[in-house]
């Protein structure tokens, strides 16, 4: 008998982003082992923007409740703390059924850097939502760690990521001009860190792949810096393989899925040694993490970029199917 998995977001099917790329990776891998997954997100509703972070939907689900019921699912898993995650909390916490939760992104610190709201306020807000969950997925050991000493007092795992390894794989490159091909991909906004890629003083190409609210000022603050806008599919893969340096200068992020991208492609990463990276690279080997960002892009340029592929073989779908699958409960 085939199992019914809900789904609920605050994030649109059609976003690009850690959060939907990681429930429609998993996807096939539930189908084949039996299950099924629905989900419920703003586009069933009216919704606007948020402001400020567009990657937030703000929708009001009126209704909510009925379409959980017209589902019937077996197992419930809340994937964003947004409003849909708060009324589908409300909901479940009042009728006493059980559910699950992840913690994918840093709200305390991203509220801070883009409103300036302290984190002493919004951590307390952080442990409610998740007080009544069975079990909190959250990406790596070091946020496991984060949120326990955060006041996390119940049941938290930490929840792998994969590649799609038939778009993302190394191939021939074309021939390199002498000065590097220096990349990042992902969203443009104040929360990323940026500009400490944008300001370094390293000869060479800087491209910026991606969306955002910042778009528009750092076009305009760093002319030298070429943005291309957001990539999909092998336009996207095409730009990991050709550039020398994947540079992720994010001290935000607490996974960085965009590492795994570059490293399938064999481009090593020049990171700071922070949540996200120390999770993902193997350093001096996958890529480069120092405090000084120039020095990190400069080692991570003389690695083997073969070596940098065979390492990036641990990381699987599957494996992140296994771990969300073993942790569901049942309603």
């Amino acid at each position: 008998m085939t199992k019914k998995i809900l789904i609920v977001t605050d994030n649109l099917p059609s976003q690009i982003n850690g959060v939907v790329t990681t429930y429609k990776n998993i996807e096939p891998y539930a189908i084949a082992d039996g299950y099924t997954i629905d989900y419920i997100h703003p586009g069933r509703y009216r919704y606007i923007d948020c402001p400020k972070y567009n990657e937030v939907k703000l929708a009001y689900p009126k209704g909510l409740w009925k379409e959980i019921n017209s589902i019937s699912p077996n197992h419930i898993h809340i994937a964003t703390e947004g409003p849909m995650g708060l009324f589908a909390r409300r909901y479940l916490t009042v009728h006493g059924y059980r559910y699950n939760t992840a913690y994918h992104t840093k709200f305390p610190e991203g509220i801070k850097a883009i409103l300036g709201i302290p984190e002493t306020l919004t951590w307390p807000l952080i442990r409610w939502f998740h007080s009544n969950s069975n079990c909190v997925l959250t990406t790596t050991p070091s946020m496991v760690t984060q949120l326990h000493e955060k006041g996390f007092v119940h049941n938290i795992k930490s929840w792998t990521r994969g590649i799609d390894r038939d778009l993302f794989k190394p191939i021939k490159r074309k021939t390199q001009a002498k000065l590097p091909i220096m990349l990042n991909v992902g969203r443009i906004s104040a929360e990323k860190n940026l500009e400490s890629f944008y300001k370094l003083s390293i000869e060479g190409t800087k491209i910026q792949v991606g969306e955002g609210p910042k778009l528009e000022y750092y076009k305009k603050k760093y002319p030298d810096v070429h943005f291309v806008g957001a990539k999909q599919g092998k336009e996207l893969a095409n730009y990991y393989q050709q550039a020398d340096v994947f540079v992720f200068p994010s001290k935000w992020d607490t996974f960085g899925l965009v590492q795994l991208e570059a490293i399938a492609c064999g481009t090593p990463v020049a990171a700071y040694p922070v949540q996200g990276p120390i999770d993902v690279i193997d350093n001096n080997v996958t890529g480069v993490m120092n405090n000084d960002l120039t020095v990190a892009v400069k080692k991570a340029l003389d690695l083997d970029r073969k070596q940098v592929y065979n390492k990036s073989i641990k990381w699987s779908w599957e494996r992140a199917w296994e771990i969300f699958k073993d942790n569901l409960v049942e309603m």
